[in-house]
């Protein structure tokens, strides 16, 4: 048995149609469908919703559901706001100034380019108040990913016994903190 790929991701959203709008002039991506019940088919409760599907690129689907009839959406206060966050790859760097260019000029507070040596990234809120990061591979990351790949194994079972950050890969953001 083995996975094959994401389906789709499901958030939810506090507005269907503004959400399907953002993320469209925003990211540029298209409107796939959308599916609206009175009834949960997988619990048969009775509750409305508006589920809408987002292309997020080579068979990747992002959707989310509007609840009109739930409580305002909120967040787990116990998680900081930069942990859950969605994550889509763009070809280089130049494309991710080109949607950090774009999203700044549309009203959209940036954060970033962060360096995390394998990747580059930016960081923003959609609508719904979720985190979203676009990120671009690093020219090196072939090289870099493996030098990762062989401590990966020494890293988990140090953090599972310590939960301290074990030093393996250290250099992964050094060049930010200074230390190059």
């Amino acid at each position: 048995m083995k996975i094959e790929q994401i389906h789709h991701v499901a958030y939810r959203c506090k507005d269907a149609k503004e959400t399907v709008e953002w993320y469209g002039k925003m990211l540029n991506m298209g409107f796939i469908l959308a599916i609206a019940e009175d009834h949960v088919p997988s619990t048969h409760e009775p509750d409305p919703y508006m589920h809408i599907f987002l292309d997020a690129g080579n068979g990747n689907v992002l959707a989310f559901f509007e609840l009109p009839t739930k409580p305002e959406m909120g967040r787990d206060p116990n998680t900081p706001k930069w942990v859950q966050h969605i994550a889509f790859k763009v070809k280089d760097r130049d494309e991710l100034i080109k949607f950090k260019d774009h999203l700044e000029a549309n009203g959209v507070e940036v954060l970033g380019v962060t360096d995390h040596s394998i990747f580059h990234s930016i960081y923003f809120f959609d609508p719904n108040g979720h985190r979203i990061e676009l990120a671009c591979p690093d020219p090196a990351e072939e090289e870099m990913l493996g030098k990762l790949d062989a401590v990966k194994w020494e890293m988990l079972e140090e953090w599972s016994k310590t939960k301290k950050a074990p030093k393996h890969a250290d250099w992964l953001h050094a060049k930010e903190l200074g230390k190059s």
